[in-house]
């Protein structure tokens, strides 16, 4: 039986291998392979991404960011900056902390490491915070913006107005924390001369304007931190502040412990302020010259620009990196590298050792050539100079020799001088030296005080041009106001050249600032003692003359208070008039005690020229001494005014010693009483004057009306006056 075939299938086999074993592992696509480009990207979403989680209040390990951190190495992004600035203001406030007296020479040029430039707002902030947490280390932390201040000025008066606008929001808010924190930094800003001292006089008159127990306390310790800086540099600012204290103590309503506080304070001045010092000698690290003093007031306009205080995105952060960097090698005076340090350190050996030698054979100069080049030194640099600051960088960079400093502000004003017409070109030159530092500013007001005194010898165009530009420092207060006491405005101590000079001096000023900002600065009781000079009250001649020139000068708004305390003045006391008919007449009075002092005298016989004949003897006369005795005997000493040709010729005393010296000839005129206890008569010595023999000469007196008219008969003769 044959068997029955079945087809069985078969199981087909996978390629690679049995029908019984897997197939072999398939092949995987390796990952694409990222660029440099999308690796930062990535990193910089997962640092914002973490930034925003960490400011939401989630934690983020420090580990990870670093990690995050080191993987950004864009400089032009946004992400990289911002680290940048993280780390920027750690530091900065890291090194504040640590500050401390020891230290600090040490501090300081780590600091100037960081950029202050772009960080300074975050150095502000941060050490106004230190200071407010501790207030024991104010000196040290005003020592070091004291340093930063003098390579960095605006550091330092960003660091004032924000201080200030603390104290004004403190003082409004009465909150007496912020109040003493600030004003005892800007008190040590102050002392460290990073500011002027006018402010602590405005600080001052501020608190004790309206006095309360905590506003007392804080100027008490305001005025003991200042004090004794106050004392040395304005003592008029210090007396009208002592005088508020003394007011409050004796008048207003304060509890005890406060009137304590100003007694304490009082003795701390009688005792100079010896636990008080303005600087410790371990922190005055600064010098003089090299200080930069701001000048911002209390009740000015101040930006205190809070801006600086959160990142922005610089586009040109790279550039503005490397400029820092070239400005801190400059501050630090950094090399190279240390075979350059080592090769500058020998070669300066070297130099100091060859100036030694020739030290022993120095030759003085007695021509003035090294004078005469530094004052050519110095025109060359202004005029060739495109703007003030230009001109101001270029004369900071001039090394003066040591005492010719005053010629740097003479140099300025003499350029100025010589120009056709005034250009504010150097007034802005000479506001911008004056500000910068107390040394110019002390210069300046020497220089003005000098050129007062020798205005004379300048004409004209040179006069109007040196007036303006002390008018221009005058105005924007370059120069103090107390600089004015030169000035003694009288007709005695003034010639026609300083009149002048005063009248486009104040007329400029008035151009500037406005007349009525101008007579309330003259107004100011800090000013108004030192314009005794120009406003005088010490006797109405002066008083009238003072008024009369700037009522002629378009000023008389500037003279009401002088027209105030002359009207008020008290008249002078009349001698006792002698007895007499009431039915007498002064003139008539006047002419009988002329007439019988007189009588036995022969006066020159005086009558018009029309009506007399020419003579050649004037005939005998008496001396004046004769005359002046006979007349004071019979007026009781009365004070007599002798006056000839319209002018006052002498004023003699009521017993004059010196009668030799006195004209033998007179011709007398009426006599007048134009001041109350002064008698007054025209007079000449010589006849001549009166009666002349050239016929053209007596023709044109008469028709110019100057002639002679007879007044009084006196022993048969007529006496003369002139008109």
């Amino acid at each position: 039986m044959a068997s029955a075939e079945v087809d069985i299938p078969s199981r087909g086999r996978r390629d690679g291998g049995d029908s019984y074993r897997p197939s072999a592992p398939r092949a995987r696509t390796p990952p694409p392979v990222r660029t440099e480009e999308e690796k930062q990207a990535a990193a910089k979403a997962e640092y914002e991404k973490l930034l925003n989680m960490r400011s939401g209040g989630t934690y983020i390990p420090p580990a990870r960011l670093r990690a995050l951190q080191a993987q950004i190495t864009d400089k032009t992004s946004k992400e990289y900056q911002r680290m940048a600035w993280e780390a920027l203001k750690k530091s900065i406030n890291g090194l504040i902390n640590k500050v401390n007296t020891a230290n600090i020479k040490f501090i300081v040029p780590e600091l100037f490491g960081e950029n202050l430039i772009r960080g300074r707002g975050l150095f502000c902030r941060s050490i106004m915070k230190a200071q407010a947490a501790s207030l024991p280390f104010t000196p040290i932390y005003a020592a070091m913006a004291a340093i930063v201040n003098t390579k960095l000025p605006t550091v330092g008066e960003l660091l004032i107005r924000r201080l200030i606008m603390q104290f004004r929001k403190g003082y409004k808010r009465n909150d007496k924390a912020v109040c003493l924190s600030s004003t005892t930094f800007l008190a040590h800003l102050i002392n460290q001369q990073v500011q002027h001292e006018i402010l602590a006089g405005q600080i001052l008159l501020t608190l004790l304007n309206k006095p309360s127990d905590d506003s007392v306390e804080i100027a008490v310790g305001f005025c003991r931190e200042v004090g004794q800086y106050l004392e040395e540099m304005q003592a008029s600012i210090s007396m009208v502040v002592f005088d508020q204290f003394r007011n409050i103590l004796h008048e207003a309503d304060i509890d005890k412990r406060t009137q304590y506080m100003i007694e304490v304070l009082f003795q701390v001045r009688k005792d100079k302020f010896k636990d008080n010092p303005a600087v410790k000698e371990e922190l005055d690290l600064v010098e003089e010259e090299d200080q930069v003093t701001h000048n911002v007031e209390l009740d000015g306009t101040i930006d205190v620009q809070d801006g600086l205080n959160v990142f922005k995105f610089d586009p040109d952060w790279e550039e503005h990196e490397e400029e820092y960097k070239k400005l801190k090698a400059e501050i630090l005076g950094e090399g190279s590298d240390d075979e350059d340090d080592e090769d500058d350190e020998d070669e300066s050996s070297e130099e100091e050792e060859e100036e030694e030698e020739t030290k022993a054979m120095e030759i003085k100069d007695q021509t003035n050539a090294d004078l005469v080049n530094l004052r050519r030194t110095i025109y060359l640099t202004i005029m060739s100079s495109a703007d003030p600051e230009e001109a101001v960088h270029k004369l900071m960079k001039i090394n003066l020799p040591a005492g010719q400093e005053p010629e740097l502000p003479s140099m300025i004003v003499e350029c100025c001088s010589q120009e056709k017409t005034y250009t504010k070109f150097f007034g802005l030159i000479g506001e911008r030296f004056a500000k910068i530092n107390r040394l110019w500013c002390d210069l300046f007001e020497k220089a003005f005080a000098t050129y007062y005194e020798t205005i004379h010898r300048y004409e004209n165009n040179k006069l109007r041009n040196i007036a303006m530009l002390f008018g221009h420092m005058f105005a924007v207060d370059a120069l103090g106001w107390h600089a004015l006491s030169v000035i003694h405005l009288n007709e005695d101590e003034t010639t026609s050249s300083s009149r002048i000079f005063i009248k486009i001096l104040f007329q400029h000023i008035a151009e500037e600032t406005g007349m009525p900002k101008l007579k309330a600065k003259l107004a100011d009781d800090m000013v108004r003692p030192n314009l005794e000079g120009l406003f005088p009250r010490d006797n109405p001649r002066n008083i009238r003359f003072s008024i009369n020139y700037f009522t002629s000068i378009g000023m008389g708004l500037l003279t009401e208070d002088s027209r105030e305390y002359l009207q008020n003045m008290p008249k002078p006391a009349l001698p006792a008039p002698a007895a007499r008919d009431d039915s007498d007449s002064d003139s008539d009075r006047l002419a009988r005690l002329v007439r019988a002092a007189l009588a036995d005298l022969l006066i020159v016989d005086a009558r018009c020229p029309a009506q007399r004949e020419e003579t050649d003897d004037p005939g005998p006369t008496r001396t004046l001494a004769l005359v002046l005795a006979r007349v004071q005997g019979l007026t009781q000493g009365l004070p007599l005014l002798l006056a000839g040709g319209g002018e006052t010729l002498r004023t003699l005393p009521a017993r004059p010693e010196n009668r030799s010296a006195l004209p033998a000839r007179v011709c007398l005129g009426r006599p007048r009483l134009v001041e109350p206890g002064v008698l007054h008569i025209a007079l000449t010595a010589d006849p001549d004057l009166l009666l002349p023999k050239d016929e053209e000469t007596r023709h044109q007196r008469a028709r110019s009306g100057v002639g002679e008219t007879p007044v009084l008969t006196l022993a048969g003769v007529e006496g003369t006056a002139l008109r």
